[in-house]
């Protein structure tokens, strides 16, 4: 914007300084025939000067317009130079408020990438957590099939144990029949040896007798007679302990 106008005021000069050496020569060459009646007659000079001045005055009002317009021009390149400065100003503004915010911008974008690395380490953090989790979950079913395992076998043993439970129950009470029976039995061999010891002292006399009549190689026979009944009451005894040491 300065050198158009530098370059206007210097076309304004070079036609200003152009009209006055075409004015001064036209003087010049008015006075040189004005001087020289050898070279024309009077009448033709002063026609001649008549035009020159004709011409210089046309020359001087065309000056005169084109001054004015140059300097209408002068003027109009001035206020257009002004509005342009000001058009600059608003656009420095403008300019200076587009910095500000795209330093915002910039700040907020910092930010921005601040909080997506925050965020793609939250995300990476919540890959880890989710595949912990799914070793620790593939762990627990794993334990819960051990679990599933465990309860079956125990359900299993148990109805076993309850079908064990039944049998010794039914054995139990297969034993206390027999110890009932053995007891019985018990009772009646007592009874049958309390008569055989109370029917021993007349065997014995008898024997005793028997003894004096006949030989002495008599005498066996009686141990025998007596030791069935040892044999039987001990026999008893041994079942009875059994019985009892089952039950």
């Amino acid at each position: 914007m300065a050198a158009s106008s530098k370059s206007s005021q210097r076309a304004k000069d070079v036609v200003i300084t152009l009209l006055a050496l075409w004015s001064i020569v036209s003087l010049v060459v008015i006075v040189v025939w004005a001087t020289s009646p050898d070279l024309k007659g009077s009448a033709q000079c002063r026609t001649e000067l008549q035009e020159v001045t004709e011409k210089h005055e046309g020359a001087k009002v065309m000056f005169k317009k084109d001054r004015e317009a140059l300097e209408e021009r002068v003027r109009t390149e001035q206020e257009k130079q002004d509005r342009q400065r000001a058009e600059i100003l608003l656009l420095l503004g403008r300019l200076n408020a587009t910095n500000v915010t795209l330093e915002e911008c910039r700040q907020e974008n910092l930010v921005l990438y601040g909080n997506i690395s925050v965020l793609q380490e939250n995300v990476e953090e919540l890959r880890q957590t989710e595949a912990n989790l799914t070793a620790q979950l593939r762990l627990q079913d794993e334990h819960i099939e051990a679990l599933k395992q465990n309860v079956t076998e125990t359900v299993h043993e148990t109805t076993s144990c309850y079908s064990l439970k039944a049998a010794a129950e039914s054995q139990m009470v297969a034993a206390q029949s027999q110890t009932k029976g053995c007891e019985s039995r018990e009772q009646y061999l007592k009874k049958q040896l309390q008569k055989c010891k109370e029917a021993e002292p007349e065997a014995s006399q008898n024997s005793q007798q028997q003894d004096a009549a006949a030989p002495p190689t008599s005498k066996p026979p009686t141990d025998s007679a007596a030791s069935p009944f040892s044999g039987i009451l001990a026999l008893t005894l041994l079942i009875c302990s059994a019985l009892h040491l089952i039950t």
